[in-house]
């Protein structure tokens, strides 16, 4: 995989962190660039003259190895080294837009560690959303051969004797401000996020058409004639595909209920939702969001670090997942339903029987977790160093929550994947619901893990 520091995506983050891709770094001019320039700035510059936060006014000496030392402070386990690797690549590639004034001669050194599989020992706690400053100063310190580097072959996926030499470099003390200043691993984890819930949400596209089979649901609500009416791209793009997977019949019911009525309009809405949050993380995979920016000759004070953008995106995304989820749930609700189905009640192969009962209260349990995670972090804020640093973004948590989606999402689907297959063939006399449920898990969860789609 090249990175030039413009083309970063997604799907590339995550098959750098899953899929074992190596790097290479097609261009070092514009790190070169500001990496000169940076060399020849006078006057005070933050955090390369001056110290950080409300020490901002005080000049200092060479602060910047005490900077990572006393910033590597993280809390809480340790993030997997897959997310950890995702995190080094959307550095790797952001330093590489130019602008931070790093010594460019570290990047090959971030690309040998990504390719041989060496990861920081990061921990989960210690950012905000303006910076993943314990994240990338931990990372620092094991370039400085101060920590130990995790180790794990990205191809094979274990651990074992270590052949390749412990990535290490110098970083100078003017190294030090630069390297932090990202909100890199934040960014990690939403590029994960978008890609695994990019497939989940196609993936709930043929899961609905199961259902709409199952209960002979009307296709009349997806007809192109109802679209050009509200033509929002996600609800067109859903419904065409819906159709496409539905035998057209004539309608049994005048009318059916939401989740199958309103699919089109519930789930358009999230795959927009996500197609801006895709933009967003993109966008930031590939800016510099350097403080300072090494531009032109100058360094430009400024607030690039702020994470507004993906937090917002995130939060979106995250609220739209919960009213895909619960048009899921509303279908399980009529697969349950001899008036539906026309089997006996919920799915059992015989009357008075549980059947599949359960499965709503599972999916029930998903959906609840998933409304918690749906809470807006944007709401809230921070005031820190003395009052000079007044807000922060929390796209960190954003992100982080998003990760947590996945798990409770897929869940409700293969709840519906698993009544649906069930309606759709006669059941088996004392076949176990958990072989269904656990087989549809796994059909969902391949979903996460397949190639990245063309654009």
């Amino acid at each position: 995989m090249e990175l030039d520091g413009a083309g970063l995506t997604c799907a590339q983050v995550h098959e750098v962190a899953y899929g074992g891709a190596r790097v290479t770094i097609t261009s070092l001019d514009r790190a070169r660039a500001s990496w000169a320039t940076a060399r020849e700035l006078k006057g005070p510059v933050y955090g390369q003259t001056t110290g950080v936060g409300a020490n901002r006014d005080i000049t200092l000496e060479a602060p910047g190895l005490d900077l990572l030392r006393s910033h590597a402070c993280g809390a809480g386990p340790p993030i997997e080294p897959a997310r950890a690797r995702a995190m080094l690549v959307v550095r790797l590639n952001q330093l590489l837009a130019g602008g931070s004034g790093i010594n460019p001669a570290v990047l090959p050194v971030l690309a040998d560690a990504i390719n041989h599989g060496f990861t920081p020992p990061i921990q989960t706690y210690g950012a905000i959303g303006t910076g993943d400053l314990t994240a990338l100063a931990t990372t620092a310190l094991c370039l400085l051969d101060e920590l130990p580097w995790h180790h794990e072959d990205p191809q094979r996926r274990r651990k074992g004797p270590r052949a390749e030499a412990v990535p290490r470099y110098p970083l100078a003390s003017t190294d030090a401000l630069p390297f932090i200043s990202s909100g890199a691993a934040t960014l990690a984890d939403a590029a994960i996020a978008i890609h695994r819930l990019h497939h989940l949400l196609e993936a709930a596209i043929d899961v609905a058409a199961m259902s709409f089979t199952a209960v002979d649901a009307s296709a009349e609500p997806l007809a192109a004639a109802v679209q050009e009416a509200r033509p929002h791209p996600g609800q067109a793009a859903v419904a065409a595909r819906l159709r496409g997977l539905l035998t057209q019949e004539p309608p049994t019911r005048i009318q059916d209920p939401y989740g199958y009525r309103a699919f089109a309009q519930v789930h358009g809405a999230a795959t927009d939702t996500l197609d801006r949050a895709r933009r967003t993380i993109e966008t930031d995979l590939n800016s510099a969001t350097e403080n300072p920016l090494i531009s032109g000759s100058l360094a430009w004070h400024n607030g690039n670090f702020h994470s507004a953008p993906v937090a917002l995106a995130l939060d979106a995304l995250r609220a739209a997942l919960v009213q895909t989820a619960q048009l899921s749930t509303a279908r399980l609700a009529t697969l349950m339903d001899p008036a539906y189905t026309g089997r006996h009640a919920f799915l059992a192969d015989r009357p008075g029987a549980s059947g599949a009962m359960i499965l709503e209260y599972v999916a029930q349990d998903a959906l609840a977790d998933l409304r918690h995670l749906a809470n807006p972090v944007t709401t809230g804020t921070a005031v820190i160093s003395r009052g000079t640093e007044d807000h922060a973004g929390f796209a960190t948590q954003a992100a982080r929550h998003a990760l947590r989606c996945l798990e409770p999402l897929e869940i409700v689907l293969a709840c519906e994947h698993a009544a649906a297959t069930r309606a759709l063939h006669a059941p088996v006399p004392d076949h176990p619901l958990t072989t269904d449920l656990n087989e549809s898990r796994r059909t969902l969860h391949r979903t996460q893990r397949s190639d990245p789609p063309s654009r």
